[in-house]
């Protein structure tokens, strides 16, 4: 561990000997960058796995953070110590490979107005396939919807290189995201409210409403084993995607885009809610019509946050959805049959 690293490697610790494996990883292909490993101890009970990679990783820093209070806790706990003039917000499922944290590291050194990045994320499971959670970069559409270079909704593609070319994306997954940390302290921490996801993406809109960018580098490669904590199909999974995605759109979008875009966002919940109902599926639809009830019962939570949120802004909404998707993902998806995020985005490759 260096005494003034450059790069601080901050990773969320739940259960399993999975950290010991990604620590290994990273001891060994990391290269001659100077770096710091802090792990967030956010083990809701000791399984003893910690105290293994202690034991073979004696540099390791770790932080508490009282146990099962989610992945942005853990990230701010490692935030509030880091020591690096950039921090790597790290899974503990996560394999990296070799020299992959260079490429990050030059990116935010060209350019002080890049604020984050993220590397490919490619499944463990498969590994000529991206990830679901953050693939080649994440994008959202006009209507808070989220998706990926490589992923849209259920679709995931396969890697053939569709997406090696470094692009401007509108948030980085929290399991790989580069942050620079001046960046960090003029817009905050995460929003710990959110639990468990879309709080990195949250944050990243938060950059963005300070004026910053977020690019995806592809010569960066890692690996993630999805669906560790909460498994992909998880009513528990489906309902925190469903509130915090409502919450994120309330707390950053402009008075006046809210004005229209959160009616329709709402009409498009209760839609996704019949749909999926009338295919047999209620997960989604009690997720979402939870979530939906959650927004609706906590208007004062909500005000804080967006108040802290739009502290941070300097520029306009206009501005901001530049890097955004200027339609309706869904429609591109569910109606003009576009599975890949090249076609969405009228690119060659798709």
């Amino acid at each position: 561990m260096a005494a003034e690293p450059l790069v601080s490697i901050i990773i969320p610790h739940y259960l399993g000997d999975v950290i010991s494996e990604c620590l290994g990883y990273i001891y060994d292909r990391t290269g001659d960058l100077s770096f710091e490993v802090i792990v967030a101890d956010d083990q809701p009970y000791s399984d003893g796995s910690l105290e293994r990679a202690t034991e073979k990783y004696p540099d390791i820093r770790v932080v508490k953070t009282g146990g099962g209070k989610g992945m942005g806790t853990g990230c701010n706990r490692g935030l509030e110590v880091a020591g690096g003039r950039y921090a790597m917000l790290l899974n503990n499922d996560v394999e990296v490979s070799e020299g992959w944290l260079h490429p990050l590291v030059n990116a935010l050194e060209k350019d002080e107005r890049i604020a984050a990045c993220q590397p490919k994320v490619l499944s463990m499971q498969d590994r000529k396939r991206f990830d679901y959670g953050g693939a080649a970069g994440g994008l959202m559409d006009y209507f808070g919807y989220t998706f990926c270079l490589g992923r849209i909704f259920e679709t995931v593609e396969l890697d053939s290189g569709q997406y090696d070319t470094s692009k401007e994306i509108f948030w980085g997954v929290g399991g790989a995201l580069f942050v620079r940390m001046t960046c960090v302290k003029q817009v905050g921490l995460m929003d710990e409210a959110f639990y468990m996801h879309m709080e990195e993406i949250d944050w990243c809109w938060r950059l963005r409403l300070a004026g910053y960018r977020i690019l995806s580098i592809p010569d960066s490669v890692v690996y993630h084993f999805g669906g560790w904590t909460l498994k992909a199909d998880s009513l528990k999974k489906a309902y925190y995607n469903h509130r915090n995605q409502l919450v994120m759109i309330l707390k950053n979008l402009s008075l006046e885009r809210l004005f229209w875009t959160f009616p329709v966002r709402v009409c498009m919940e209760l839609g996704t809610v019949l749909l999926t109902a009338i295919k047999g599926d209620w997960k989604h639809p009690v997720a979402a019509l939870a979530g939906l009830l959650w927004v609706i019962t906590h208007p004062i939570s909500i005000f804080k946050r967006r108040r802290a949120s739009q502290a941070v802004r300097r520029v306009s909404d206009q501005e901001v959805a530049g890097s955004m998707y200027r339609g309706a993902v869904a429609i591109q998806y569910f109606l003009k049959g576009k599975r890949t995020a090249n076609l969405v985005l009228g690119r060659d490759g798709g």
